[in-house]
């Protein structure tokens, strides 16, 4: 079984960057992605990255600002976020799907997610 483990969240002010890591040890082709989920808001795809064939997806709302990239040990990935906004506060999970005929972005269509990681971003 795939075991996702995300770290590197905290807490900054508007303007400010984290830099989020996944760890999936064991997987190496498949999608990797970021999604976050806000209380009272649905869970939305961030940053998406294919495994094993490279490519990258990309919310509308974090497009120039965040970058997913796989991890120097390619065992998982990263996601560079830059410009950080108070509307970026959530929760963030890596989620891991081998399959790859699929839309990247939908919660549900991913089989493994890990425990996630809070991000806050204060004004």
């Amino acid at each position: 079984q795939v075991q996702l483990v995300e770290s590197g969240g905290g807490s900054v002010q508007a303007g400010g960057s984290l830099r989020l890591s996944c760890v999936a040890d064991g997987y190496r082709a498949g999608w990797l992605t970021w999604f976050r989920q806000a209380p009272g808001k649905q869970r939305e795809g961030v940053a998406g990255f294919y495994l094993g064939g490279g490519g990258t997806s990309y919310g509308d709302s974090v497009k120039g600002r965040f970058t997913i990239s796989q991890s120097l040990a390619k065992n998982g990935v990263e996601l560079q976020m830059n410009d950080l906004k108070p509307e970026d506060t959530a929760m963030y999970y890596c989620a891991a799907e081998h399959r790859w005929t699929m839309k990247w972005s939908a919660p549900e269509a991913y089989t493994y997610w890990g425990q996630g990681t809070q991000v806050n971003v204060s004004s």
